[in-house]
């Protein structure tokens, strides 16, 4: 069976950190409810529609219903991201309570994103005001802390393993010794290893095992495959020149779905293990506001459904049936324009698309099973020759 497994992002409820760095009371929904359209077509503001609103992940019911929601369209878990800085947590509220609230029935894993935090929404180290350290002495007090939420029942075990990903495995000064060091201590709580995932994110093609880690998770959008640029005209049609384009379409960078899907699909099998990730849609002019966003166009339910049924199909024939795996960026990353969570321009549809696309492969697995039945049938009562 495909798993399908969503990354979440847990910043919508404030924090002191937060409050200081950004003003008070901001969270994510902050930025998204003044997004607005840069041209013709664009859609912004994105605005929440699964009768939650815009919620605050401080009341431990919102979660709840978000995992039924999720697994009533057919996903089975989600990937919380983790913040953790020699020591100091930060927007772990959610998963804590998460963990404290047994009517969550949903499984969970977290992704370590050990990136820096600056005053710059766009991956870069501009005006740091969290930042990363590493130190043996932090791998291990850090595991330790892992280790509570992996003896969690609902925690996915790949295999009887944990599963952790880490979004910037190439930043680990030393990812090898760091990898070793969290076996050793998770062999110890009891367990059979830990089963260690590097995203894709900024550096690609690396085999995972070159850092000690199982597999690699692709990222989606991958940005290599983010190709061709294109313009919107005053009529929201896109073409490849800007004579003629509306402003908002030359200040942002705008690209095709379907260019970008069409690309990650071409690109070559690696030689080492790696899931794939698909993504609903993108546009993070919401967080950018003033700086120049990058906006994926023409995206829609049925562009990803296609998207999503193209990569299950990949997987069922490439590995067997407990490893699966498929990830989407992602449930609820609103201010980058990428959620399967309802809004009130698509509504239910991604999430509906998803349900599609997992029971039209199941279809045709069973079609393909029944046919097999027959033909081994058939073939059982012919007389030799």
């Amino acid at each position: 069976m495909t798993q399908l497994w969503s990354f979440y992002l847990p910043q919508f409820h404030p924090i002191p950190e937060n409050d200081q760095w950004w003003g008070r009371g901001f969270t994510e929904w902050t930025n998204v409810k003044t997004a607005r359209p840069q041209f013709p077509g664009h859609y912004q503001p994105h605005e929440p529609d699964s009768g939650l609103g815009y919620y605050d992940l401080r009341d431990p019911e919102i979660m709840v219903r978000q995992a039924s929601l999720a697994q009533k369209y057919g996903i089975c878990g989600f990937v919380f991201y983790h913040y953790w800085f020699k020591g100091k947590r930060l927007l772990e509220k959610p998963v804590a309570s998460m963990l404290e609230n047994k009517r969550f029935k949903m499984p969970f894993c977290l992704c370590w994103a050990n990136e820096n935090w600056s005053r710059r929404w766009d991956g870069f180290d501009d005006d740091v005001i969290m930042r990363q350290t590493y130190s043996a002495e932090d791998d291990l007090n850090h595991i330790r802390e892992l280790i509570t939420c992996f003896k969690d029942e609902r925690y996915f075990k790949h295999r009887g393993r944990p599963v952790l990903l880490v979004y910037r495995s190439e930043d680990l000064p030393d990812p090898v010794q760091t990898a070793e060091l969290w076996r050793r201590e998770v062999r110890k709580a009891g367990f059979k290893d830990i089963y260690l995932l590097r995203v894709e994110g900024i550096t690609a093609d690396i085999d995972p095992v070159q850092h000690g880690f199982d597999a690699a998770v692709e990222f989606a959008p991958d940005w290599r495959c983010l190709t061709r640029q294109v313009y919107i005209d005053e009529y929201g049609h896109w073409r490849e020149d800007d004579c003629g384009a509306e402003p908002g379409s030359i200040s942002n960078r705008v690209f095709l779905y379907e260019d970008i899907v069409r690309a990650m699909l071409a690109k070559a099998e690696p030689a080492y293990k790696r899931y794939r990730c698909v993504f609903p849609s993108w546009d993070n002019s919401a967080r950018r506001q003033k700086l120049s966003s990058t906006i994926v166009y023409g995206s829609n339910p049925e562009r990803y459904r296609r998207f999503l049924m193209e990569a299950v199909r990949r997987t069922r024939k490439k590995f067997v049936a407990d490893d699966r795996l498929i990830f989407i960026n992602a449930w609820n990353e609103w201010g980058e324009g990428c959620h399967l969570e309802p809004d009130l321009h698509d509504g239910f549809g991604f999430l509906q698309a998803t349900r599609d696309a997992l029971q039209s492969d199941s279809s045709l697995m069973n079609r393909f099973c029944q046919w097999r039945q027959t033909f081994l049938a058939k073939k059982e009562g012919q007389s030799p020759g």
